[in-house]
């Protein structure tokens, strides 16, 4: 397919043109960069939610539910849902997928499966690009639901506009553990399964640690839902919204894009050179280098100051 009929159809909001270049994304394909360089006065009008917390606590059901809610106001909602990389295939293990069936085949609705491929953070490589993608086709909502991240892999919040945070009552200490990483990046908490016992419990702990962590005029709330059982649901999209106008209103949503633009901007010159520095050094050359170091001849540190010296060198 060429790249202009690909525009084009892309334009249409065409699902099978969706999925040709979210799969060109995902395998590094250069063409489908230049169809978002061509068609990126398109994007900006979608908004983003990231939907993100420790694995089983029920991101997939939940983002279900908000997906259902969107669509009964008229929203096109486009979905990424990250998951592990299957050890075999290097594909996802799409138990997203499975547990958003009912409305995967909705005509507002596309819907992906996206293998993390060894990146971390909790998404996929080609997140960015596919969140272009989605916006190029004139998608109201994107939510992008990242794999199980804990402390450390919170790179949703260079992504998303709002950001929830999914926790479960039967965490325990494990609240403890990721707590410094989560109230830095969650704009909403949920407490999902919260017909479980416990529920009350760990909302008072988020609100606790909330409290001893407030940096901002927006207090993140904290909400008890139960998605298996619609229960608080519509209270949850009712608080992203909120948080939107929140944003709208105080100039915090410009800052936060132009903010996650500089990390975009960023990890595509960081590719660029790793790119660059993979053509200019091949792996016989390394393995040498390797031996030398190793046989007390060299160090590490000089053989990374040579190489970095030999790639600037290559700049100018």
């Amino acid at each position: 397919m060429r790249e202009v009929d690909l525009e084009n159809l892309l334009l249409k909001r065409d699902k099978r043109a969706i999925a040709k270049a979210i799969t060109m994304a995902e395998n590094g394909d250069a063409r489908v960069y230049e169809i978002i360089k061509n068609l990126y006065t398109n994007t900006g009008k979608a908004y983003i939610i990231g939907i993100t917390g420790p694995p089983g606590v029920g991101k997939s059901t939940l983002t279900n539910e908000i997906a259902k809610f969107l669509l009964k106001e008229n929203n096109s909602v486009g979905i990424l849902a990250v998951d592990p990389t299957s050890l075999f295939s290097g594909g996802a293990i799409l138990g997203d997928r499975v547990r958003m069936s009912d409305i995967a085949l909705d005509e507002n609705v596309y819907m992906r499966s996206m293998g993390t491929r060894g990146k971390l953070g909790g998404l996929a490589k080609a997140t960015r690009a596919s969140i272009h993608i989605l916006d190029i086709v004139g998608m109201d909502y994107i939510i992008v639901e990242t794999s199980g991240v804990g402390q450390s892999e919170i790179d949703i919040v260079k992504t998303s506009d709002t950001n929830v945070m999914v926790l479960s009552p039967d965490m325990g200490d494990d609240i403890q553990a990721i707590k410094s990483g989560i109230m830095e990046i969650g704009d909403i908490f949920v407490v999902n399964k919260s017909d479980r016992d416990g529920a009350d419990k760990t909302a008072a702990e988020i609100n606790f640690m909330l409290d001893l962590n407030s940096k901002s005029n927006w207090r993140p709330p904290v909400l008890e839902v139960s998605a298996l059982y619609r229960k608080g649901c519509d209270t949850l999209l009712y608080k992203i919204k909120e948080h939107r106008h929140y944003l709208e209103k105080t100039g915090g949503l410009k800052e936060r894009r132009l903010k996650n633009l500089e990390w975009e901007i960023l990890e595509i010159i960081i590719d660029n050179i790793m790119n660059d520095l993979s053509e200019k050094i091949s792996q016989k050359n390394i393995n040498e280098l390797i031996n030398t170091a190793y046989a007390g001849l060299t160090n590490p540190y000089m053989i990374a100051e040579s190489i970095y010296k030999s790639l600037k060198e290559g700049f100018k």
